[in-house]
């Protein structure tokens, strides 16, 4: 019984203190448009963007850390963010598309 308890209490205290795993999350690419356009996830947080549009996007981020292919309709882009900051992003075919995501 007192083996049980203990064994209880420090999975216990393990589950307190282990860190939270990072959801994924997602983009939609649709009317020549990021949506959401700014984006807050937890650092290991893996960002899918989806093209729902007839026309071809691509992901670019400004400061070249990622870069995807031109994507077609129904086409995704994956990316996992593991280091906190700012990173803004664009569509090189339409510039006007824009969006932001924000690691903490």
């Amino acid at each position: 019984m007192i083996l049980r308890t203990m064994t209880y209490a420090l999975f216990a205290a393990f589950i307190a203190t282990a860190p939270a795993m990072a959801a994924d999350a997602s983009v939609v690419m649709k009317n020549f448009d990021f949506a959401p356009m700014a984006l807050a996830v937890p650092a290991g947080t893996t960002v899918t963007w989806t093209n729902q549009d007839g026309e071809p996007h691509t992901v670019v981020s400004a400061d070249g850390l990622f870069r995807s292919a031109a994507l077609d309709q129904n086409d995704t882009f994956k990316f996992i963010f593991d280091k906190p900051g700012t990173y803004k992003y664009v569509c090189s075919i339409h510039p006007k598309m824009v969006g932001t995501i924000t690691v903490k």
